[in-house]
């Protein structure tokens, strides 16, 4: 048993090693205030434009695309500088006129590939780096298609909006600083993937507010719904909308505070219906390493977290896919309700970002651990786990694993040759353990509930 498992490892040591492409976007790219004037010293590294102080960018290179293949995913890590309180970030693609050097962000076609929201940190504090890893598989056929990469270069945003003010009194070591957060974007990539000639890409709404007091954001004041019209060139086999949205409002009885029922319907019809929100925020307490108000000083039960929270300081939102199936040429209607939404004393809003991917022959690539085709979060998070089950996440790990089970349990780390490295008992409910320390490989994750309930995970260290 314990040669099957030796040679289990080594195998998927070996693919791991070789299959996988690693593109480095970004590291470490600075973030300044942004409500300060723009920072031009230090200059951005060759090859990167700092748009604003919270929008970096960087184009793909033919090298970097011609090595993408059908499985996607990317991370973004975020270290902490002087900034202290929880932000709201993204990364973003934009399509720019072939051979530009340069583009201006609003007059370009744009959308938006993953949302994430930074923890309360302490720079001086461990941890001081939270990361966020998200599947995209159906990027790299967008990268990957030739009539697309003939019309544009395709650059990358990496944007965080930060605040220094409260940190320049707040933090030891930042005063006077304007640096807010550093951060780093990597795509990795497996498989191979031929160049596509058949996708259909229509940007629809990037971060646009939505809310039901201004004109601009809504349909119908006093209503909280956008109608959003498109046309269809050619049918389409296959389409899917790509749906960003996180409620925010920090003032009393403001919408990130409430969770609301969001609606989404296609030409009338019903496709999704969902309120945003985990289970609890408590697997990504150990990020908060700044005082603050929500985490407040003891563990919350699930039901105090989802009594308020609409998202975790230090966790992604959720992109949602809605899968349309085939699509006839003409116009068609994309439209959002959320008609329980308050927006007190005309304060708070809903970042709104939809796109439509469709093929005119094959399909969208889906996620193999995709269980459901009309709600897909496409980014991995804190989930329930099924029954007897515990969920161990992320893999790979550079710095922190996850281990997400309720009751009392234990945690077994064994190294790839079968010895025991790490064992921790007596657990409750949820447990972090620092992988950072690790030599790069693959270790067996045992977690024991019950008398003989057991899980068992292989996770890469990085």
């Amino acid at each position: 048993m314990r040669q099957l498992f030796l040679i289990l490892v080594a195998t998927i040591s070996f693919l791991f090693s070789q299959a996988q492409t690693n593109i480095q976007v970004f590291y470490r790219v600075p973030f300044f205030g942004g409500y300060g004037a723009y920072v031009n010293s230090p200059a951005p590294p060759a090859g990167i434009i700092r748009h604003r102080n919270d929008l970096n960018a960087r184009k793909l290179t033919d090298a970097e695309i011609a090595d993408i293949g059908s499985k996607l995913s990317m991370r973004v890590s975020i270290l902490a500088a002087c900034d202290n309180y929880d932000r709201i970030g993204n990364v973003n693609l934009a399509l720019v006129p072939k051979d530009s050097t340069r583009y201006v962000p609003a007059q370009v076609a744009r959308i938006e590939l993953g949302r994430y929201i930074t923890p309360f940190m302490d720079k001086n504090k461990s941890p001081n780096t939270v990361e966020y890893n998200y599947q995209i598989d159906h990027v790299a056929q967008l990268l990957k298609d030739s009539t697309l990469n003939a019309l544009y270069n395709f650059w990358i945003e990496l944007e965080l909006f930060g605040v220094e003010s409260a940190a320049q009194q707040q933090v030891a070591g930042c005063a006077g600083r304007k640096d807010v957060f550093y951060g780093t974007l990597e795509f990795f990539s497996e498989d191979t993937l031929a160049i596509q000639n058949n996708t259909v890409l229509i940007p629809m709404s990037m971060k646009k507010n939505l809310n039901n007091y201004q004109a601009s954001a809504t349909d119908t004041v006093g209503k909280t719904i956008r109608t959003l019209s498109f046309h269809v060139d050619d049918s389409l086999s296959d389409a899917a909308f790509f749906l960003i949205t996180s409620n925010h409002g920090a003032n009393s009885g403001g919408e990130e505070y409430n969770r609301r029922n969001h609606f989404v319907y296609f030409n009338d019809t019903l496709k999704l219906t969902y309120k945003p929100g985990r289970t609890s925020c408590e697997p990504f307490r150990v990020y908060n390493t700044q005082a603050n108000g929500i985490y407040g000083t003891t563990p919350r039960s699930d039901a105090q977290w989802q009594s308020f929270s609409n998202w975790c300081p230090g966790d992604v939102i959720d992109t949602r896919r809605i899968d349309l199936g085939s699509l006839d040429t003409g116009m068609h209607q994309f439209r959002i309700e959320v008609p329980d939404a308050r927006f007190v004393n005309r304060e708070g809003y809903i970042p709104l970002s939809v796109y439509l991917l469709g093929k005119t022959s094959g399909m969208i690539d889906i996620p193999a651990d995709t269980t459901n085709p009309i709600d897909t979060s496409i980014v991995p998070g804190p989930v329930d786990p099924m029954p007897n089950q515990a969920l161990v996440y992320p893999n790979p790990a550079s710095q922190f694993v996850h281990v997400r089970q309720t009751g009392n349990f234990s945690v077994c780390v064994y190294h790839a040759q079968g010895g025991l490295i790490f064992r921790k008992e007596n657990l409750q409910n949820n447990y972090t353990m620092n992988v950072s320390g690790y030599s790069p490989g693959i270790y067996l994750i045992k977690v024991i509930h019950g008398s003989h309930e057991m899980t068992k995970r292989l996770v890469i260290a990085r």
